[in-house]
């Protein structure tokens, strides 16, 4: 991951920053000549653009109007060069730059080429993949290997500071994303995103270990008892989802496995939080909670251990017979109404907002599920067993 600190800190001859010194901290994923609009069609987020003032194409005008555009779709930085130096970078852009934090480097005409930039950046972002590969390698020998011996570990304490006398878990950011008619364009945000999610994940005070595998992304930390690393991950995660660029397109999750002190265990610890990403979302989370463990699954966790389940389905089946069929006759959602209902707390202006239905409709649907059940909705006991029922059934058949 590569920034535009990085960029002014490879001090290449004739290039300077001029403003937006408050934005160093943009994430650079490539570099790209501006020439011809509309920029959305060949510009992503992070692109560091390139702009040539010949007075042809590109006059201070021009590069203010653009500046501005360019800003909107995310690049990390801009850089200008003017044809023979004829004149500084005016003021009103200098400004600009400043008001958006967008990193604005002056080029001169007769320093560093745009080849030899667009080189020393891409050699730079190149580099520090290698270096990221080179992390994600260790920890998917250290999650996968067949040979995690005594050296190795060793080895892997001695390069990324692990004390493998504490307890260490796994958690897995699962990515929900929502898809627009570019997929080429989600292509980018989605990579944007991993980049934006390693640069947090670096900031961290517990520097997990950290890679991409296949379309998750994997974190190793220590487990602290004021899980400190939990809390943080949820603010994170939480602020990159609801973040301009993100909020609506990219909501994500972190499963968390159970900790291990034994190196060897590492690997049990990401198969327990694989196995619950495809129920995350049918587990009771009225708050919204962005990472999610294992042990949340209170009694569910149980049910999937490969004993026999046919008492407990049958049991599930007998309770939920009446619901289901209703539902089915009617085309009605009885069921989804329980959940949603205790949910949103048992609070019916809250729920019917949810299902999209008038209060009193909800209000119905209440009443004859007592009807239907022979039972009373303050039964919370009987409620409870209900919900259960319901949630058996869906994680049982995932």
């Amino acid at each position: 991951m590569v920034t535009c600190m990085d960029v002014k800190n490879l001090n290449l001859d004739g290039m300077e920053l001029v403003a937006g010194e408050s934005g160093l901290s943009r994430i650079v994923s490539w570099v790209y000549l501006v020439q011809t609009r509309p920029y959305e069609e060949h510009m992503n987020q992070g692109n560091f653009a390139l702009i040539v003032v010949d007075y042809v194409r590109f006059d201070f005008k021009e590069v203010k109007r653009s500046l501005e555009e360019l800003n909107d779709l995310g690049i990390s930085g801009l850089a200008i060069s003017v044809i023979d130096d004829k004149e500084k970078i005016p003021k009103s852009i200098i400004k600009k730059a400043d008001e958006l934090s967008l990193p604005l480097f002056y080029i001169r005409w007769k320093g560093a080429s745009f080849v030899d930039i667009s080189q020393s950046i891409g050699n730079l972002i190149l580099e520090t993949n290698i270096m990221n590969k080179r992390t994600g390698d260790y920890l998917y020998n250290l999650l996968f290997g067949y040979d995690v011996n005594d050296r190795y570990v060793r080895k892997i304490s001695h390069q990324f500071g692990i004390d493998f006398s504490k307890p260490y878990r796994v958690g897995i950011i699962a990515v929900d994303r929502t898809y627009g008619i570019n997929l080429e364009q989600d292509e980018h945000i989605y990579e944007y995103y991993s980049d934006c999610l390693n640069r947090e994940v670096m900031k961290m005070k517990g520097r997990p270990m950290f890679m991409k595998f296949l379309n998750k992304f994997v974190l190793l930390f220590e487990a602290k008892e004021n899980k400190e690393t939990e809390h943080e991950l949820e603010k994170m995660l939480r602020k990159l989802d609801e973040s301009d660029m993100f909020k609506g397109v990219i909501h994500s999750t972190c499963i968390l496995g159970t900790p291990y002190k034994d190196p060897s265990k590492y690997g049990q610890s990401y198969q327990e939080a694989k196995s619950l990403i495809p129920k995350k979302d049918l587990l009771p989370n009225p708050s919204g909670k962005k990472v999610l463990s294992s042990s949340q699954m209170g009694i569910y966790k149980y049910l999937f251990r490969g004993n026999d389940q046919r008492e407990i389905l049958a049991y599930c089946n007998n309770k939920l017979n009446k619901l289901e069929e209703y539902d089915h006759a009617n085309g009605t959602f009885l069921q989804e109404t329980l959940l949603a209902y205790y949910m949103n707390g048992f609070n019916s202006a809250r729920t019917a907002e949810e299902l999209f239905i008038h209060r009193n409709s909800l209000i119905y649907r209440l009443k004859k599920i007592e009807e239907l059940l022979e039972m009373e909705m303050n039964d919370y006991m009987e409620y409870l067993d209900l919900l259960n029922c319901i949630l058996v059934k869906r994680l049982m058949f995932i």
